[in-house]
């Protein structure tokens, strides 16, 4: 919501404007309408980054706030999750009047979609990530390094190119984004980049990328990293703690730790954990 009224905290309800203006979901979704009306004759690229679902973390447990419960009114849920799936479904409804919109200005079949998350569930805002099983069989939550909180689905969409109903199970990430849309734009990517185009995985073409590794690191409520390497997946709860190695054939909750059993597998991904980082003023390593 934008609002122009910030409540006292200490009252009751505080956090939640009872002076509601806009919705900022429905302002991106018409302004994201109106680019691509604007841009459908010529080639464009929108970055559209919706906040929904989110909480309003002000609002405490009031805070999946959304103009309108729809058919989650009427259900026997806790309010906050009534809101988070109306927020899902609110979404929901707007991608489809992007969809529609590109069929209309008959440019569907020349537009590629990407659609992914920057994260797995929230506990914030009352949300409760179990209620709906949101994180599924795995590990943790947003701000996690286990998979819960990092592995989140892409969807691809490119009528008569991308076959529809594909599913593949390559493991990439956001450092792959920049060199994918280069690669499909025909363009050279910047050089020097950690991440590579997967256009031939998303083109049914076989690209084996098992053995590589790929680098999270988050720094809010203390320094963490992970690191996959095929299956393998590494967390490292700061940079003095052991690293938690686990296998995830098998194991995608990743709950049984395999470093002992795997000591020159620990140890690989130790070494790697030590030395990717480069170390940045901005973003100074600050232990638990």
């Amino acid at each position: 919501m934008l609002r122009n009224t910030v409540p006292n905290e200490d009252e009751v309800g505080g956090g939640v404007s009872d002076n509601k203006v806009d919705y900022s979901h429905d302002l991106m979704a018409e302004e994201a309408l109106a680019y691509i009306r604007n841009n459908a004759d010529h080639p464009f690229f929108l970055y559209l980054a919706f906040t929904i679902p989110h909480a309003n973390n002000e609002a405490r447990n009031r805070g999946m706030e959304v103009p309108d419960m729809g058919d989650y009114s009427d259900l026997d849920w806790p309010e906050p999750q009534k809101g988070h799936g109306a927020m899902i479904s609110r979404m929901d409804g707007d991608i489809g009047r992007i969809f529609a919109l590109l069929e209309e200005l008959n440019i569907d079949d020349h537009t590629i979609v990407f659609f992914t998350s920057d994260n797995g569930p929230h506990r914030e805002g009352g949300n409760d990530p179990d209620f709906n099983d949101s994180n599924g069989p795995l590990q943790g939550i947003k701000r996690s390094m286990h998979d819960g909180g990092i592995r989140v689905p892409m969807i691809v969409r490119w009528p008569h190119q991308i076959r529809a109903g594909t599913v593949n199970d390559t493991a990439w990430y956001f450092a792959d984004f920049l060199p994918t849309a280069a690669d499909l734009a025909g363009i050279d990517a910047p050089a020097a980049l950690d991440g590579i185009s997967i256009k031939p995985t998303l083109m049914g073409q076989t690209q084996d990328l098992s053995d590589r590794m790929l680098y999270w690191e988050f720094h809010e409520r203390g320094f963490k990293q992970a690191v996959r390497w095929g299956n393998w997946k590494g967390v490292r709860l700061g940079t003095k703690d052991p690293l938690q190695l686990f296998h995830l054939t098998g194991d995608s909750g990743e709950q049984y730790n395999l470093a002992k059993q795997y000591p020159e597998v620990a140890a690989k991904l130790t070494r790697f954990l030590d030395h990717e980082r480069t170390p940045s003023e901005h973003w100074p390593v600050k232990e638990r």
